[in-house]
């Protein structure tokens, strides 16, 4: 018997040969993931804390922003695991991003270099989470077409 039929080979998820372009989107999906997150909870603050025109709307817009927060921070960490169900999430994220770095570049003030910073990440995510390369490393196949079509 050889030593090579004893050996296990690595699976997808044991992070053998990960692809810098994987870590590199998994961290931009996990930065907007934290970003959510932090910013929910900064509203739960100021709404328990501080003076809001309504302590249920500040409220309730920080559960939906750490709720919303929770689901990038999950697709970063498949996408580290190499899961195909994580790109679903993050490509959600990135494409829902792009308005609100819209409406951010449209605004005045310090707004406008966060709409920057924010459209070039889910812009950059978004190529490196279309790139054919990635799809392969997460096990994704293309379309699949009947014979005879």
């Amino acid at each position: 018997m050889s030593t090579q039929q004893n050996t296990p080979s690595p699976s997808p998820s044991a992070g053998v040969g990960k692809p810098g372009r994987i870590a590199a989107l998994a961290a931009l999906t996990a930065l907007e993931g934290a970003a959510l997150a932090i910013g929910g909870i900064y509203m739960l603050a100021v709404g328990l804390l501080g003076r809001p025109d309504s302590i249920q709307q500040a409220e309730m817009g920080g559960l939906t922003l750490v709720a919303l927060g929770l689901i990038p921070l999950f697709a970063a960490r498949g996408l580290l695991l190499r899961r195909s169900w994580s790109r679903g999430p993050a490509l959600i994220t990135q494409l829902m991003a792009m308005p609100v770095a819209w409406t951010l570049l449209r605004a005045q003030g310090a707004m406008i270099p966060a709409g920057i910073v924010l459209a070039a990440v889910a812009v950059t995510a978004l190529v490196l989470l279309l790139n054919p390369a990635t799809t392969k490393e997460l096990g994704i196949r293309g379309p699949r077409t009947t014979p005879g079509a």
